[in-house]
Order: C-alpha cells, then structure tokens, then sequence
C-alpha cells in the first residue's frame, strides 16, 4: 500500500524512504532554494498534491510569467540578469512602452509591486541593487480593473477589487471589494490556465484593460479571504475535499 502523508512533518522525517507511488498530499514547506525538491520528488515517482507545478508557481513570480506568458499581457517579461533588462529596454522602446511594473519574485499582497515612469528607471535601480534579480516587469495598463477570482471545485465565486487612491488594488493595501460575475469567457479563461498549471483550486487575479480584453496577473493555491464570500472553516474544509478526492483518484 502506498503511503500518504498529508502534513510536513512527516514528509521530511520520511524524505528519504519514501517510494514511487507513495503519495504527498500537502502544500510543501520549503526553503527558498528547496525548490529542487519537487523535482526529486517527481523523478522518483512519487505523486504530489497539489502538483509540483502548481506549488512552484505560487511561490514563483517569475515561474509564473514563463509559463503563463501567452495569458498575460503583451510584452510581460522575467528578467534574469542585466542582459535580459538591457534586450527589454530595447524592447519597450521600439514598443513606444512609457510606465512599467516591476513584480518581485516571492512577494506577495502587493508589497513586491512598483510602478516606474520608464523602464530606464528600473535599470538605474538594478545598478545599485544587483540582488533584485529575476523579476518580471510588464507595461503598466492604466484603468483597468482587477478581478479574483476563487475556484474551488465546483465552487466559484469573484469580486472586484479597487483603491481609487493606489494603483495597488490589494485589500490590504487599502482597497475595496464588491461581488463580480464572470463571463463565461473569464471563467473559461480561468479554467484554461489552471488546466495549463495543473492546478486543482485556485485563486485567479485577472486585469480587464480599457478595451475589455481580460489578462493574467497572478494566480495562486491560496490567497486573502477578506473580500470573498467563502470563509476560514468552510474554505479547509473545501481544499480538504479536494485533496481527499484527488487521493482517491490517484490510488486507483
């Protein structure tokens, strides 16, 4: 029988014994570097809930905009080094692209989030702060609105999200939110990036620019509740579900 361990505690006191098909059933805790992990844990045929590649995406900015780059918007780049900034500057000005957004990796609720005039402003910085490294950097888009969304099997709901005073529109951050219903079209979008993800429930932040075209920001196997319908009790409870019926599936 394979083993499943739904806590980290003992996933990390089994590590080294545990066997393809044994089955990991837990957000993992890791370091930052540990990512490797996920890798090993795979190559040795031991199955992850959720996916490895939903795990390393919601820790990852970077990750995310490499491999959700065609659902976001254009000209949404990682930046490695200072060869990749110097490639994009180049970019954005053949582009006519004024103001930018910087995304730090790793940072979450919109503490890693700043807006510079140009592109050239991001690179004076890098030049003092080498350590920045990656980070992804996008046009900034005015106007638009910003939407999460929250997928939770066949839960789903959505509100919108906004700070007449910021362009940072995270509730925390002083924002205000109110009920949203998606289109069918988001939904669907929605549905295709988790599918792309391998994410089994998620938390989908979408920008909606002046046009109405929709885009990916960020999306995560977590995230604030503050705005949303579902609470603490009923969403572990959900997310436990999940699990379990994915445990299930993968047994037989």
């Amino acid at each position: 029988m394979p083993r499943i361990i739904t806590d980290n505690n003992t996933l990390y006191s089994q590590y080294d014994t545990l066997q393809a098909g044994d089955i990991i059933a837990v957000r993992m805790r890791l370091k930052v570097g540990e990512e490797h992990l996920l890798l090993d844990l795979e190559q040795r045929g031991i199955k992850i809930i959720p996916s490895a590649t939903a795990q390393l995406a919601s820790r990852s900015k970077a990750y995310q905009a490499r491999i959700f780059s065609q659902y976001m918007p254009p000209c949404t780049t990682v930046i490695y080094s200072a060869n990749d900034l110097l490639t994009t500057i180049l970019q954005y000005q053949q582009e006519a692209i004024g103001q930018v957004v910087l995304k730090q990796d790793r940072k979450n609720g919109g503490l890693g989030i700043h807006l510079f005039s140009s592109i050239e402003e991001v690179f004076n910085l890098t030049i003092s702060n080498s350590q920045i490294y990656p980070f992804v950097l996008q046009p900034y888009l005015p106007e638009c609105r910003d939407i999460r969304a929250i997928f939770l099997g066949d839960y789903m709901e959505a509100y919108e999200r906004d700070n007449p005073n910021s362009f940072r529109n995270n509730l925390h951050c002083g924002g205000l939110a109110r009920p949203h219903a998606l289109s069918p079209q988001q939904k669907s979008f929605c549905q295709s990036v988790m599918t792309r993800g391998s994410f089994p429930y998620a938390h989908i932040d979408l920008i909606i620019d002046k046009q109405g075209k929709h885009w990916l920001s960020e999306i995560n196997l977590r995230g604030g509740l503050r705005g949303a319908q579902i609470k603490g009790a009923a969403y572990q409870k959900t997310v436990s579900s999940i699990h379990q019926h994915l445990i299930t599936t993968q047994q037989t």
